[in-house]
């Protein structure tokens, strides 16, 4: 859907030249390949033990990055190399393929906490926001674009780079924790609908409703194929996820991940709950907190401590009030920032 009120962003967003960054400290500027999978995964989870110890990158999740197909890693990725071979910095510029109301360009990677606070990660971040400014000028959608950035509260160096590189912070996610060694609070739908496991089958439906679903949160566009398959692959678990079935048709979905390498970092044994989300049709019938109740009581079943989810600070759903009911408690945050053009 454009909007009438907008010239295509090829028209409104002039192309820059392709910016050539310089660091001394930086031998080789050059883009990621596949064979690249390994140190930019050894990149990612420096970074996460840095910033957000509490969740890290698989090694699995970077090789999908690095495989998507509307990545051109040639023109979208950049790796600043040392000059005995180590990468230092990982740059990746992702426009995802399906944009209904809003372009977005993703601004990915980081630097190496070894490397941080020598004025690469500014060099990193001008190179991104050029070629986020490329792809955007090469779109003949009259849609708003947007180059986004996100940043852990605990990263106070992350935020202040990409406000010094002209973001403006736009919205706060909150991440919440449930203790399972509380009493789970019983819920039942006011509708007739049953919840079941998630299973391949429901996977073509479980996207359109997760699509449905997502229209009016902050940014979100539908996934693409590829992106689905993301989301059910790795370390997805589906005996942990759960579908709310109202007749045959999908009424809800409540997608979960598990990946023990968090646990460390974290302090506890847990889940993480990636995805809920309930239709339009179906709002306000008690069906998130009933898809959450069988959740936690796979989990606490399992012996586990937690189970944690995100959650936007500014849901319009009432996301938030949801998840505070069921007894989750906010024990971190995450900021998004946005230039918008």
């Amino acid at each position: 859907m454009t909007d009438d009120t907008l010239s295509p962003l090829s028209e409104r967003v002039a192309a820059p030249p392709t910016y050539r960054p310089q660091h001394p400290l930086i031998a080789e500027w050059r883009p990621a390949t596949a064979a690249d999978v390994d140190a930019v995964h050894e990149v990612y989870r420096a970074i996460a033990v840095q910033d957000h110890p509490n969740y890290v990158t698989t090694r699995e999740e970077v090789e999908e990055e690095l495989g998507y197909s509307f990545i051109d890693l040639e023109t979208d990725s950049l790796l600043a190399v040392t000059a005995d071979g180590r990468v230092a910095a990982v740059g990746i510029v992702m426009e995802p393929p399906r944009q209904e109301t809003l372009v977005r360009e993703f601004m990915n990677g980081g630097v190496h906490p070894e490397f941080r606070g020598r004025g690469i990660g500014r060099e990193l971040l001008a190179w991104q926001r050029t070629r986020g400014e490329q792809k955007l000028a090469a779109v003949q959608k009259a849609l708003p674009g947007w180059l986004v950035g996100y940043s852990d509260r605990r990263s106070e160096d992350r935020q202040r780079l990409l406000v010094a590189g002209g973001f403006e912070i736009a919205r706060y996610f909150h991440t919440m924790e449930r203790d399972l060694r509380g009493p789970i609070p019983e819920v039942v739908p006011t509708i007739d609908v049953r919840i079941v496991p998630y299973s391949t089958e429901f996977a073509e439906a479980v996207h359109a409703a997760r699509d449905d679903a997502f229209q009016d949160h902050w940014g979100s566009q539908p996934l693409s194929d590829e992106q689905f398959a993301g989301l059910v692959s790795g370390t997805f678990v589906p005996e942990l996820s759960f579908v709310a079935l109202s007749g045959d048709e999908v009424a809800g979905v409540l997608l979960t991940d598990v990946n023990e390498d968090d646990w460390p970092g974290q302090g506890f044994t847990g889940a993480y709950v990636s995805t809920v989300a309930v239709t339009r049709p179906f709002r306000g019938r008690r069906i998130a907190p009933s898809l959450l109740r069988s959740v936690l009581q796979a989990a606490a079943a399992r012996g586990w401590d937690k189970v944690v989810l995100d959650v936007d600070a500014e849901n319009p759903t009432g996301a938030l009030g949801l998840y505070t009911g069921m007894g989750f408690v906010s024990t971190q945050s995450e900021t998004g920032l946005v230039r918008v053009y």
